[in-house]
């Protein structure tokens, strides 16, 4: 599931007239940055919510194999997009993953589907240590313990990718609603993991990130990541 929905605000200008997905970073709309990812991972299904001017991704997206999940009249944060995303994308544990950073290292989604454990876990968030978050401006969002179970704190911050169960979706409230009330109940049964990527990681969310973005993928380590 590629979260593609938002109206991107902190972008500004940016996305008056386009939505944030279709921001180009380094010669590339977002969008694509993350389907790269997917496509590595071989996925077997990809599913893209939108919502803001949905119709400019569905444009560009034509050829692509992927499924759309519209979100209309309002759009739905991340918990209510995936739980109405789900007839599509089944009921398996899914990855999920923001369309608005870029990565170097190792592949994220390659990364959890090595960590991933169905009998411990009912998600698994990939975390970035906060020093080498770049264009994040937060405190950070979880401690992780030596069993890499997660709890709420100032520690590493949460990246925009993870695998999760999806069968407690069922019994959140009616409408948007976000992960984060998923993850509190997880929290609550120990059942909520996480661990640390190995590589870059830059959330593009305002304007002056893209610049930061950019500097980390022409670095010459990073030349497979463009």
């Amino acid at each position: 599931m590629l979260f593609a929905a938002g109206f991107g605000t902190r972008m500004g200008a940016l996305t008056a007239q386009q939505p944030k997905p279709m921001v180009p970073v380094a010669g590339r709309p977002l969008i694509d940055h993350a389907l790269t990812l997917c496509h590595q991972a071989k996925l077997s299904r990809i599913v893209i919510n939108l919502h803001y001017r949905g119709d400019q991704l569905r444009t560009h997206l034509a050829n692509q194999d992927v499924m759309f999940s519209e979100e209309q009249p309002e759009v739905l944060e991340t918990g209510g997009g995936l739980r109405k995303a789900l007839p599509l994308l089944g009921e398996a544990p899914v990855f999920t993953l923001n369309s608005d950073a870029v990565w170097t290292g190792q592949n994220p989604l390659l990364q959890l589907a090595k960590a991933w454990d169905p009998a411990r876990m009912d998600a698994l968030l990939l975390l970035v240590p906060k020093p080498n978050a770049q264009g994040h401006t937060g405190n950070g969002d979880f401690l992780i313990n030596d069993q890499g179970q997660l709890s709420r704190g100032a520690g590493a911050v949460y990246s925009g990718a993870q695998i999760i169960k999806t069968d407690m979706l069922a019994s959140m409230p009616k409408g948007a609603f976000s992960l984060n009330l998923c993850w509190n109940e997880m929290q609550q049964q120990g059942r909520l993991f996480g661990t640390l990527h190995d590589g870059g990681w830059c959330d593009v969310g305002q304007p002056d990130s893209i610049a930061l973005a950019e500097n980390m993928l022409a670095q010459p380590e990073n030349a497979h990541a463009r």
